[in-house]
């Protein structure tokens, strides 16, 4: 019986992570992105969504307006949809993604995203504000 329980558990676990797994990008140059010259905050999602994305979509919504007002938004896509694919191919994103963008510089923080937005908002905040602020 215990046996049972466990591989219920761990096969709960397993499709958790399948799906909210994402595709890494690295800080990288990005020769063409439509960005007017300040900072932008992008996040790509799947149409099926769990607690932890969801959370990342709020937490990083509320940072922003706490720490930037109406300077710096959440500009959310789903990747589904065909408004959300052709943003993510121009930013060269494959995957469940929150991305800061300024002029060429991409910077990938979703791990950290998907690690913080449920059990500690306040390092995530952090996190943006260390990230976003060299770029301002």
């Amino acid at each position: 019986m215990k046996a049972i329980k466990f591989l219920g558990i761990l096969v709960v676990l397993m499709g958790t992570i399948l799906a909210c797994s994402e595709q890494k990008v690295k800080n990288t140059e990005v020769a063409s992105v439509e960005n007017n010259g300040g900072v932008e905050v992008y996040y790509f999602h799947n149409a099926r969504r769990c607690a932890t994305c969801e959370a990342v979509e709020e937490q990083s919504k509320t940072a922003l307006q706490e720490m930037y007002g109406n300077d710096i938004k959440l500009l959310v896509y789903n990747l589904e949809d065909k408004e959300g694919a052709g943003k993510a191919e121009a930013l060269d994103v494959s995957g469940q993604t929150l991305l800061v963008v300024s002029g060429s510089t991409k910077i990938d923080l979703t791990n950290e995203a998907f690690l913080y937005a449920r059990t500690n908002p306040e390092k995530l905040k952090q996190t943006l504000k260390e990230n976003i602020d060299p770029l301002l």
